[in-house]
């Protein structure tokens, strides 16, 4: 599925809808550039289940928990993992195994511990069809 955005909040309604419909032990895979509108994205799906507190991207952390909504939101930032190793070290296959939702922002530096069933999403610019113009992209994938 390929929806075009033209703004934040375009983008935020678009997360919100997928959140609405996570359901518990789903993975999400969230690639992008910088600037492209993951934690926007990002902030959509958590209102999409429920969770009213602030969110924000756990690049330094790695690893955020939201327990408040309707599901358990288990939010992770790997852009600073020099060795998918380091995901034991947090408890990664507790968090992908359990009764929550996973949310995976540059997933393709841990490919090899991702599940056999995810789903992508893709979010790309295209400054010549505007400033705020977004191609968000999600696709199931089946390994």
């Amino acid at each position: 599925m390929k929806i075009e955005s033209n703004s934040a909040e375009e983008t935020f309604a678009l997360g919100k809808q997928c959140g609405e419909k996570a359901a518990a032990g789903q993975v999400y895979c969230l690639y992008g550039d910088l600037g492209v509108g993951k934690t926007v994205f990002t902030k959509g799906f958590a209102a999409g289940l429920g969770i009213k507190e602030p969110v924000s991207s756990p690049t330094f952390t790695i690893l955020q928990v939201y327990d408040e909504g309707r599901l358990p939101f288990y939010h992770f930032d790997v852009y600073r993992i020099s060795d998918p190793e380091e995901m034991y070290e947090i408890g990664f296959e507790e968090y992908i195994e359990g009764e929550g939702v996973c949310f995976i922002e540059w997933a393709n530096l841990i490919e090899e511990l991702l599940p056999a069933q995810y789903t992508e999403i893709h979010i790309d610019k295209d400054l010549s069809k505007g400033f705020d113009y977004r191609l968000i992209t999600v696709e199931e994938v089946q390994r």
